[in-house]
């Protein structure tokens, strides 16, 4: 890939967290080439126009909004937190969770029953504009994090936060009141280089690797009598590749097939006949 120096950029990359070691691996299966120093703020990358800079991940949005840095991997309920002028390339498809409001275990179970009470959140943006929509008044208390814990300390009635599991909230006798909003981790860019050469080449190279993530090869074999049959189970991009065995009666199929559904998809083909299932990993995908 030719680029010219002047079209180097500065992307943003958590630097600790739930995030940072999935993004720094997404980053090396697109290919580039780093090594980051033991609590280096920089790395740069080998043969590409691209310098990392790590940071926390809420600060991210804002960064890369006021053209600090580039691009940035983080998650869109801080893009969303920040009011972030920020254009979202790419949900990177890991990272997912939803934002919630949560409270104590039978003491209240609908919104409701939190007007005129004290919510304690480290997301108080969206837990504003979420309150005032459903025409709640709360007071609004920010803390950065564990949150769970301010209920029993008196300060919170109760609680807006990320939830994965819910493994903290049961932990703490605490239930979900009313999901707010599912969020990801997505690729982001300032919008005055969101079409440059180098965002769209990066977009694409983790592009592939999310692809990828989404698809397994199916190897199989099936008699010609069921090729049809099979074809119509795993139709693949285009079509299937097939290929004669040396018994004229048998083909060999070649497919990508969505990891989703790939369990029943082998159960299918498994019932016409079909001999040799193989899945295997995809490491790379461009479509």
């Amino acid at each position: 890939m030719s680029i010219n120096h002047k079209d180097r950029i500065k992307i943003g990359i958590p630097s600790k967290g739930r995030l940072s070691d999935p993004v720094i691996q997404l980053l090396k299966r697109s290919g580039l080439k780093f090594r980051r120093s033991h609590r280096a703020l920089y790395a740069h990358c080998k043969k590409n126009p691209i310098t990392l800079v790590f940071v926390r991940a809420d600060d991210i949005p804002l960064l890369v909004s006021e053209g600090a840095i580039d691009m940035g991997i983080t998650g869109s309920d801080l893009v969303q937190e920040n009011n972030a002028h920020v254009d979202q390339l790419l949900d990177v498809g890991f990272g997912d969770c939803r934002l919630c409001v949560a409270a104590p275990k039978n003491k209240i179970k609908n919104l409701k029953q939190l007007d005129g009470k004290k919510i304690v959140t480290s997301f108080p943006t969206i837990t504003k504009k979420f309150f005032k929509k459903q025409g709640i008044k709360v007071t609004t208390f920010e803390v950065s994090g564990s949150v769970e814990v301010m209920i029993a300390l008196g300060l919170a009635d109760a609680i807006v936060d990320l939830v994965e599991s819910g493994d903290t909230l049961r932990d703490n006798d605490l239930v979900v009141v009313k999901d707010i909003g599912n969020y990801e981790t997505v690729l982001i860019s300032n919008p005055q280089i969101s079409k440059s050469k180098t965002a769209l080449w990066l977009k694409k190279r983790i592009e592939g690797v999310v692809i990828a993530d989404q698809y397994c090869l199916l190897e199989y074999n099936i008699q010609q009598k069921n090729l049809k049959k099979a074809e119509s189970i795993t139709p693949g991009f285009e079509s299937p590749t097939v290929s004669p065995l040396e018994d004229s009666n048998w083909f060999a199929i070649k497919v990508m097939v969505n990891m989703t559904e790939i369990h029943e998809v082998m159960d299918k083909l498994e019932k016409i006949g079909a001999t040799a299932i193989m899945q295997m990993t995809i490491n790379n995908c461009r479509l």
